[in-house]
């Protein structure tokens, strides 16, 4: 909603600015114009990328109109999930979460938590991790060491969609400047029409300048910024149940390992102590409860 948002306020902008001076909106509409610029910059675009970047640019588009899933909210009920399922291991074993971890949306404790469980890659980062630490085959470090491989593999991929659009960015000014060119050309070829009629023609090839700058830097180059920041909060929840995970197997109590987590966090989504306090001991009843029924 942002970006369109966004993109209303810089038409807006540059038309009524155009309009102020005088300026008559007809002398834009070059069809042409956009049709070099823009077939160039997707020629350009598929020229200098992979099958597997083309798909993963396309699968990108729809999360760039679509507002952040990671709240204040998801990350509660992440550290709540983390904690019962720390807690119950604690208290009953490892072994005790084979079934939670092999099927997530038939558990308890994970069905509690849809927001949670709705992101399956959040839900398999947890589950690969803990069934790594039930197996007691690897010790805290090789664990981490494969956490990070992970991120780090995750966190190439993201880029290469970014990456790719603000590459067409960058080309998109220069394809403009084709475009005004070969305007030029076709209109020096009635360099013998009248002075005001040939004039009108250099102003619409001109016009391709504009929008290959327009577009670069008021359309696509933001897009590229903008898939950068949603990959960072992809990446930064990874990190999150790494760290608490860590915490947790190098021996630190379930409320102490959250906390860990908790301090990884954006601050503009990261819940004050006394409200993950509050929102654990809300959680310790249900799961202390559970335990002693078994």
């Amino acid at each position: 909603m942002l970006v369109i948002l966004g993109y209303l306020v810089i038409v807006g902008s540059i038309l009524g600015g155009y309009l102020m001076v005088g300026g008559v909106l007809g002398a834009l509409y070059q069809p042409s114009e956009l049709l070099i610029i823009g077939g160039s910059a997707l020629g350009a675009f598929i020229v200098g990328n992979n099958a597997k970047a083309i798909k993963g640019t396309v699968r990108a588009f729809p999360q760039l109109f679509k507002g952040s899933k990671y709240s204040r909210d998801l990350y509660m009920d992440l550290m709540a999930l983390l904690f019962r399922l720390m807690a119950k291991s604690r208290q009953q074993g490892m072994l005790s979460l084979e079934g939670d971890i092999d099927s997530p949306c038939e558990s308890e404790i994970f069905s509690s938590y849809p927001r949670v469980i709705a992101d399956s890659h959040i839900i398999e980062f947890i589950t690969d991790y803990m069934r790594l630490m039930i197996s007691g085959n690897m010790n805290a470090f090789e664990i981490e060491t494969l956490m990070d491989e992970e991120i780090e593999t995750l966190e190439h991929e993201l880029e290469v969609p970014a990456m790719s659009l603000n590459l067409m960015g960058d080309g998109l000014p220069a394809f403009g400047i084709v475009a005004a060119v070969m305007g030029v050309v076709h209109s020096l070829a009635y360099v013998d029409r009248p002075a005001a009629e040939l004039g009108m023609m250099i102003a619409h090839a001109m016009v391709g300048t504009f929008l290959g700058i327009l577009l670069a830097y008021g359309f696509v180059s933001p897009l590229a910024s903008l898939l950068r920041q949603k990959n960072a909060e992809k990446v930064k929840v990874l990190q999150c149940i790494k760290v608490t995970l860590l915490s947790s197997l190098n021996g630190y109590a379930p409320q102490i390992a959250v906390e860990f987590g908790r301090k990884t966090l954006y601050s503009t989504v990261r819940p004050t102590f006394t409200e993950m306090e509050e929102h654990i001991s809300r959680v310790k009843a249900p799961a202390q409860q559970a335990s002693e029924s078994d």
